[in-house]
């Protein structure tokens, strides 16, 4: 199992919240972090646009994340929700072995 980082924003801390206890709570993470507070600028259909948001950081496993992806699609009120997965390359061996235990 290859440990990852997943990012998902969040329009707001009850999404957030939402999202992160369904993902623990069915074995797909092991751990979220919920960041509040930061502001998000992008373009969105030809419009310059700026939110504040929650930032996720959901540690799992690659093998997860179709089923993650799936979870937030339907669980999430955005259009076109962020989630990008970044492998992780390294990390303190116990503390990976405890995502995959978590994640099975």
């Amino acid at each position: 199992m290859t440990p990852v980082i997943i990012y998902c924003t969040c329009p707001d801390i009850e999404t957030a919240r939402k999202i992160s206890r369904l993902l623990i709570s069915q074995h797909m993470a092991a751990c979220i972090n919920q960041v509040p507070g930061i502001t998000s600028i992008y373009e969105w259909e030809g419009k310059i646009e700026e939110n504040n948001e929650v930032l996720l950081l959901i540690k799992s496993t690659e093998e997860r994340f179709d089923a993650i992806q799936r979870l937030v699609i339907e669980e999430h009120s955005y259009e076109l929700p962020e989630l990008i997965a970044v492998p992780v390359s390294k990390g303190l061996p116990d503390y990976l072995d405890w995502i995959k235990e978590c994640t099975k």
